[in-house]
């Protein structure tokens, strides 16, 4: 019933987070994602519905660019019956700072952010780091 809320910052992309915890939660084959805009609203109310009966994950990318569906979603959520839900089922959205957010849904979810590093120590700390130790050391093993 809550759903958690990625406030997006200038050069962060949740949804490769997202993707790997849902690879380590056994859901990658349940995790749906679309990326809102102007006539994605049909998918993305079938993908919640489908996603609240059958325990999906749904991602709805981008909020921000679909202020007109807002209002919608924030019905959406209002109806929403955690009795009726899978218990798997996970409602991810993704969203620049956006006054036309619906304050409800802000208010009853989980607000994420991600800041991208600062600076090009970190820079390079966190890419090694996404890289993960396994791959670096697996395809940068030639000696040059």
């Amino acid at each position: 019933m809550t759903p958690i809320i990625f406030v997006l910052s200038p050069g962060a992309d949740p949804f490769a987070y997202l993707k790997n915890l849902a690879i380590a939660k056994g859901m990658d084959k349940k995790l749906e994602s679309i990326s809102l805009g102007q006539g994605q609203d049909v998918i993305a109310e079938r993908l919640i519905e489908e996603g609240a009966r059958a325990g999906n994950w749904v991602c709805l990318q981008n909020c921000h660019l679909f202020t007109s569906w807002m209002p919608k979603l924030e019905q959406i959520q209002e109806k929403a019956d955690g009795n009726m839900m899978n218990p798997e089922y996970r409602l991810w959205l993704t969203s620049n700072p956006s006054a036309a957010f619906p304050v409800p849904v802000l208010q009853s979810g989980i607000k994420l952010t991600n800041e991208p590093p600062r600076g090009l120590k970190a820079g390079i700390f966190r890419t090694f780091t996404d890289l993960g130790k396994e791959r670096y050391e697996e395809d940068f093993s030639k000696s040059f």
